[in-house]
């Protein structure tokens, strides 16, 4: 899941730097909420033991 956060967050620089503004907006959305389920995803394996996300 962190591997695709960061692949749209790539794809989200790319657009930015060639000027398409809504889709580095919409890849930057999609890495965000990405990040945040992974880190969700590691806190609760964290706190119950598990060592495979």
């Amino acid at each position: 899941m962190l591997h695709y956060a960061i692949v749209f967050f790539i794809i989200a620089i790319i657009a930015a730097v060639l000027g398409f503004g809504g889709i580095a907006a919409g890849a930057a959305g999609i890495a965000k909420i990405l990040f945040f389920v992974f880190l969700v995803a590691a806190i609760i394996a964290l706190l119950t033991g598990r060592r495979s996300i």
